[in-house]
């Protein structure tokens, strides 16, 4: 192939520090391309004199990038991007890393390793970045209309057994539940540090379709977990990139009700904390569209309230009504302990229910309804989920204060408090902070006065 220059020729150092680090002479690279290359349905004829003039600065044209890409991670055991071998031609692929719902299993790959990559390295455009709400649905179309992934078994690299799926799940577990204890800002570096260092080289080993199909599952949900700890921690745009990923790793596991989730629990909330509620909604019927024939009523009743959080937001009392009956119906239907739910679903049980309508109530101005869905999801939350109970306590003051009872509001919205102070949790401070808005009318009354003394106390 034909090749053109790097903007100044100048030398290519990040080609020469991955050559260096796989142990590859020249022409043992350029014979691995060669291969790569063949198997693409390439007739790559690259020679150690090819390999040295991209050490200069020179750089092949079409696919080839991508192709030294594979070929330098398949002996390194792990993804490499055409970014990190400065073959960009300029380009700043970063901006655009984890946005994207990729056709392909080696491109979701190499996407999600670059996120989190990009998310250790900790890069501005990352944690600064907006969330633009059609970023949100344009994957959930992919993910639609996208044929199933035909094979993900991979042959490069260090073996992946069942045994590392369960490692992963494990890991998972353990951090969901440091997380509800503590916030996702005691967690999220764990978190992040994990998939980077430890997860990203299974992804890039060999392991046989069935085994893929699990590790895939297992990541999709580790993913979505680091997502939604972005949302805790005050970083949508970033959410917004895991949630995608995590959308298209569900893909490649063959997991369409996990797929389903991931629109209806993490993309259709990060949008309603957006205020987009035409999205909330969309989401959520394609999550039910995509899944249907492979959610579990359980699953069926998150992706309904879902959508009934949407049409709250949007003011149709009617339709909110008709989506929410159907959920507490789907849920009537869940066998308890039957073992039919999978894991990342066994926890939307009726206090969760409760605590999604008690929002719609609430958002449609409906406070006796919104109080009473906050009690009922207060009364099934287990002490353990610290976050959630100070969000349902947050739902049952700004309910009181919609019935005048100023009172009473600052007394729960208090307890709330005391329990926020113990979390690092942004999604927490931001139901506070919109309590203190609800608030401002009743500012001059004593009870208000003592409430907003505590809380900056408590503050300093």
């Amino acid at each position: 192939m034909a090749a053109r220059p790097l903007v100044a020729r100048q030398p290519n150092e990040r080609l020469q520090v991955l050559i260096q680090e796989a142990g590859c002479s020249n022409a043992g690279l350029a014979r691995r391309v060669n291969m790569v290359g063949s198997e693409r349905g390439l007739d790559l004829r690259y020679d150690k004199t090819s390999v040295a003039r991209w050490l200069r600065g020179q750089q092949p044209r079409g696919r080839a990038p991508g192709i030294i890409a594979e070929a330098l991670g398949r002996k390194l055991g792990r993804t490499v991007t055409i970014d990190e071998i400065g073959m960009a031609n300029g380009k700043n692929l970063a901006s655009g890393v984890g946005l994207q719902f990729s056709p392909t299993v080696l491109g979701a790959i190499e996407q999600v390793c670059e996120l989190w990559r990009s998310d250790v390295g900790r890069r501005d455009f990352l944690s600064g970045s907006a969330v633009a709400a059609s970023a949100l649905v344009e994957p959930s179309r992919d993910w639609l209309i996208t044929a199933p992934d035909a094979a993900v078994a991979r042959n490069a690299g260090a073996r992946v057994g069942l045994s590392d799926v369960r490692a992963v799940r494990a890991m998972t577990g353990a951090l969901v539940e440091l997380d509800h204890r503590f916030g996702s800002g005691h967690v999220r570096p764990v978190v992040v540090h994990y998939l980077n260092s430890v997860v990203s080289g299974m992804l890039s080993g060999s392991y046989r379709d069935a085994v893929g199909r699990q590790l895939f599952g297992a990541v999709a949900r580790l993913t979505e977990l680091a997502g939604y700890m972005a949302v805790d921690t005050g970083q949508p745009g970033l959410a917004q990139r895991y949630y995608i990923q995590a959308l298209r790793l569900a893909q490649a596991a063959g997991d369409r009700a996990y797929g389903g989730y991931v629109l209806a629990a993490s993309m259709s909330h990060l949008a309603a904390q957006l205020g987009n509620p035409r999205e909330i909604a969309q989401l959520a019927r394609a999550a039910q569209e995509g899944a249907r024939g492979h959610a579990t009523p359980r699953a069926e009743a998150m992706f309904l309230a879902a959508e009934a959080r949407g049409h709250a937001l949007l003011g149709d009392a009617r339709a909110c009504d008709e989506a929410a009956g159907r959920a507490l119906g789907a849920l009537e239907r869940a066998e308890p302990d039957s073992g039919d739910d999978p894991l990342w679903i066994a926890h939307f049980d009726h206090a969760y229910l409760s605590d999604e309508l008690a929002h719609c109530h609430r958002d449609l101005g409906q406070a006796q309804a919104a109080a009473r869905a906050a009690g009922d999801a207060l009364d099934g939350h287990p002490e353990g989920r610290a976050r959630r109970r100070a969000i349902g306590l947050l739902l049952l003051a700004s309910a009181q204060l919609q019935q005048r009872e100023v009172e009473q509001a600052c007394h729960t919205g208090g307890r709330a408090a005391e329990l926020l102070a113990g979390l690092r949790s942004s999604r927490g401070v931001e139901y506070l902070d919109d309590f203190r808005a609800r608030l401002e009318p009743y500012g001059d009354e004593p009870t208000v006065r003592d409430f907003a003394a505590r809380l900056t106390v408590g503050a300093g």
